[in-house]
């Protein structure tokens, strides 16, 4: 498992943004437009595909 760190950016809208790295993207076969499920753990985010 890799470490990588990105940083949150926020619009003007108040709607935040965060980069997934294009190796986990790949990886997983995560396709543009694709629906992804986010549900937090503590202090930690999962992310899953939306079924």
């Amino acid at each position: 498992m890799y470490k990588y760190t990105r940083k949150v950016i926020k619009n003007n809208q108040g709607t935040y943004y965060l980069s997934l790295p294009k190796e986990i993207v790949s990886s997983l076969r995560i396709k543009d437009g694709q629906k992804l499920n986010l549900f937090q753990k503590g202090k930690n985010i999962i992310i899953e595909d939306w079924k």
